[in-house]
């Protein structure tokens, strides 16, 4: 397998250590970033010809500085995936919770994906996959602004998918909506079809490679998507 440079966007935990983990038994360079430095610092330790790492908060104003400095360090760019996000229970509707989810998973999203693509029009080449969510597809009573913001993702994703093809490169989009994963994120009481850490970075990871323009995690999933499309709202608003 030709070695790849990946960059992992929220690899300290859940699904995006996970695939940092796989790729690196595969044999690639992953470039890890998270807010949490002592964990990066043990990745790079475990995995010292492998890893590069940056510790920084999305929400921040250094993210592009961030990103740049280890695409330096690793000679280069294959593959970016935005794996970091923030999903918490907005029962009371708290601002402070919806601004920390529009801070992460809409701006910082946002200034990622937007110079990601950029990066691969001029490089000519690449593959950029974020970890949206099947919350995307409706609204939700518990978490509105992670709906939304998740809405938000896969619809920037999509038209960054139409823009590539337009201008005719040969850059790959994958948006990967998953379901219940078994991560702490997962806090609904209402949880079934959970998905277990490992087996949904391993469908992501083979759904990046198969350069998938979407994909639902775990496959079957995609059940679920469809009804959840056309459900009409009486009953929707029942559910969630």
């Amino acid at each position: 397998m030709v070695q790849k440079k990946i960059i992992i966007v929220g690899a300290t935990s859940g699904i995006g250590k996970r695939m940092a983990e796989l790729y690196i038994e595969e044999g690639h360079l992953v470039g890890i970033t998270g807010r949490r430095l002592e964990l990066l610092q043990q990745a790079k330790q475990q995995f010292p010809q492998h890893v590069e790492f940056e510790c920084f908060d999305i929400r921040g104003k250094e993210n592009i500085s961030h990103i740049q400095s280890l695409v330096e360090r690793m000679s280069g760019l294959d593959i970016l995936v935005i794996s970091a996000g923030n999903g918490e229970p907005s029962d009371q509707l708290s601002w402070e919770i919806d601004k920390t989810t529009i801070e992460t998973n809409v701006n910082g999203f946002a200034e990622i994906a937007n110079w990601g693509f950029n990066y691969f029009i001029e490089q000519g080449h690449g593959q950029l996959a974020t970890l949206s969510s099947i919350a995307a597809l409706r609204g939700s009573s518990q978490a509105p602004a992670y709906s939304a913001s998740k809405a938000f993702q896969s619809s920037y994703f999509e038209g960054l998918a139409i823009k590539a093809g337009k201008l005719k490169k040969d850059i790959s989009i994958t948006c990967i909506e998953p379901g219940f994963v078994d991560t702490k994120m997962a806090r609904s009481e209402k949880i079934f079809w959970m998905v277990p850490v490992d087996k949904a970075a391993r469908q992501i990871i083979r759904a990046i490679r198969k350069k998938k323009r979407k994909v639902y995690i775990s496959r079957r999933w995609w059940i679920i998507a469809k009804l959840f499309k056309w459900m009409p709202y009486w009953l929707l608003k029942r559910l969630v």
